[in-house]
């Protein structure tokens, strides 16, 4: 990708990014309405949708499909980063007028969080074949962590969280660490799952972009559904087991092992994992909103 296109599109993002810190700030004694959360957060599917369609018309339709591949796992994991930190604010009772900068903030650290582990992943898979193997690993741990979660969102207290409460912080110091540290532990998450998806550093960072988009007003719209979409967990596990199982193969035929004995290893292809992530997703949310419809 040109350095001009990349120029353009930080540009874009920088002017997004100011316009919702304004916007937070102006807002900032009001609650958000489940109306115009919802209008905003149609805005920024929409803006993701069309930029991704248009990848296909200036670029190639392999770097579109590759882009809604990532931006659907990347979105679905910032939606369940989002829970957290709802159970966060609600733990430490922050008062509604302080949440719209306190999310902000959460989503800022978490997109420079996410820019620095695109960097260092796209560096580190471009050397080092073996990189591959190490990403599989993690996300198969992480899915297996998932698998064994109980249903109902939960968010515990650590060490680090106690040692500043004992310092005496403020709850608003607490929680923006808490958020930080969370924003951290997607970040360790998203970051191998989209680099099995594609190698485009490109792509990376603008599914990440777009995924984070718009995480402020979807908040307000999904504090209601925390308690409903209990088995979300269940189908990002699929997700990310598919997705390290598929890097496990990549890192095979990297390193020149195309098969075991007679069985040749398959290329898993791009729509094969657009499938398996929209019917996880799919079949997760269903059964989440069918056994909670009481």
């Amino acid at each position: 990708m040109s350095a001009t296109v990349w120029e353009v599109t930080i540009a874009v993002l920088l002017a997004v990014l100011a316009f919702d810190l304004a916007l937070a700030v102006i807002r900032r004694n009001k609650e958000t309405s489940i109306k115009e959360a919802t209008a905003w957060t149609v805005f920024y599917v929409s803006a993701a949708i069309a930029f991704g369609y248009s990848l296909g018309v200036w670029n190639t339709t392999q770097a579109r499909n590759e882009f809604f591949a990532g931006w659907i796992t990347e979105y679905s994991l910032s939606i369940d980063n989002l829970f957290i930190f709802i159970l966060i604010l609600a733990r430490f009772k922050i008062d509604k007028t302080k949440q719209q900068l306190v999310l902000l903030v959460g989503i800022i650290m978490a997109l420079v969080l996410r820019g620095i582990f695109i960097a260092l992943g796209s560096a580190a898979i471009s050397r080092y074949t073996w990189v591959f193997f190490i990403f599989g690993a993690f996300l198969l741990y992480t899915a297996f962590k998932l698998i064994n979660e109980s249903g109902e969102k939960e968010w515990k207290e650590g060490r680090l969280i106690g040692w500043f409460r004992k310092k005496g912080a403020s709850p608003l110091t607490i929680v923006l660490v808490a958020i930080a540290v969370t924003d951290l532990i997607f970040a360790l998450d998203s970051i191998p799952a989209i680099f099995g998806l594609t190698k485009d550093p490109y792509i990376v960072f603008t599914a990440n972009a777009f995924a984070l988009m718009g995480l402020r007003q979807l908040y307000f719209l999904l504090a209601g559904l925390v308690d409903r979409l209990i088995y979300l967990s269940k189908g990002l596990a699929v997700i990310l087991g598919f997705i390290g199982f598929k890097l496990f193969i990549e890192g095979l035929h990297g390193v020149g092992i195309d098969k075991i004995g007679f069985y040749e290893i398959p290329h898993i292809s791009l729509t094969v994992s657009l499938g398996v992530i929209g019917a996880a997703l799919s079949v997760t949310t269903l059964i989440s909103l069918t056994a909670t419809r009481k």
